[in-house]
């Protein structure tokens, strides 16, 4: 089985667990996701099964979008609502535009110190195993870009926003550092993903869906089209001899793709069978082999 399930991950799951849970609905082994959602957050979280987890590197950058809601008046040490309070409530009193105003600093490139409670590594120890100890946690600020960041309501000392940003910015630490700018203390209190890449909540399915499909084996009817994966990429419908070659793992002629860097190829109209990358001229070399028994086969240029 190779396929992209879209999961819409309920709160208080980490994405291991929905893997894991996955794994017993479908009876496979080889599942795995395309970016963490943390327990507190909600929303989009795809899975590649099977061979197609061999396509996670084309996601490994992959922009995100997100809705959900700062409460203001405290921080917490997870800068989130799991954590416990770093101090004393305060009496907010903001209003939408002052908090716009501020939110507009935060959009670019911009300086992140990542949060003591994630996975950065330490030393090769995951920071948030050092901060469940009490230890100190010393992280470096990495440069991220917030493409998009709006707060849309707000209502006492709860302000609603929508961000879309580039992989590796996290929302908790925004709302962290909002606090902190107006001296009063924030934390994330909800989040949402409403997209990664290519897939958004429409394609989304409960974890009570996929397990009431497997009654009836119809789990194909909630994957992703191959055709609909890695929309920027062109694709290319081959013959049986030109599939058995790239099956093979052996390099190809696509003529029609001398300027493109790297091809999807289909055989027929939904089997996904290699992304490809040009080697020179309109020569390609199967860079991932998909279906069939080869492995995969390291690009020569």
């Amino acid at each position: 089985m190779n396929a992209v399930l879209i999961i819409d991950k309920p709160a208080g799951l980490t994405s291991h667990d929905v893997v894991n849970r996955v794994r017993r609905i479908l009876g496979q082994r080889s599942v795995g996701h395309l970016g963490t959602l943390d327990p507190l957050a909600t929303g989009v979280l795809p899975l590649v099964v099977g061979s197609f987890t061999r396509l996670a590197q084309f996601y490994a950058s992959s922009e995100k979008t997100y809705e959900g809601t700062i409460r203001f008046g405290f921080a917490t040490d997870t800068y989130d609502a799991e954590g416990q309070p770093a101090g004393a409530a305060q009496n907010v009193a903001l209003s939408l535009e002052q908090l716009q105003e501020l939110a507009a600093r935060f959009r670019g490139v911009i300086q992140q110190m990542p949060p003591p409670f994630s996975a950065k590594k330490i030393q090769g120890v995951p920071a948030y195993k050092l901060a469940r100890k009490k230890k100190e946690v010393t992280l470096e600020p990495v440069s991220v870009e917030i493409k998009e960041f709006e707060i849309t309501a707000c209502h006492g000392d709860l302000a609603d926003f929508h961000a879309r940003v580039a992989s590796g910015t996290y929302m908790r630490c925004v709302a962290h550092d909002l606090g902190r700018e107006l001296g009063c203390g924030a934390h994330l209190a909800s989040l949402r993903r409403t997209h990664v890449a290519e897939f958004a909540i429409a394609d989304a399915h409960t974890l009570k869906q996929v397990e009431e499909s497997s009654t009836h084996e119809r789990w194909e009817e909630m994957f992703v089209h191959p055709r609909q994966l890695l929309p920027e990429m062109p694709s290319v419908t081959v013959t049986d001899e030109i599939a058995a070659h790239v099956r093979s793992g052996r390099a190809v002629n696509l003529p029609d793709f001398s300027r493109a860097k790297q091809v999807k190829i289909f055989y027929g109209q939904g089997e996904l069978i290699a992304i490809a990358t040009r080697v020179a001229g309109t020569l390609f070399h199967p860079k991932i082999v998909l279906t069939g028994t080869a492995a995969v086969v390291p690009a020569t240029g």
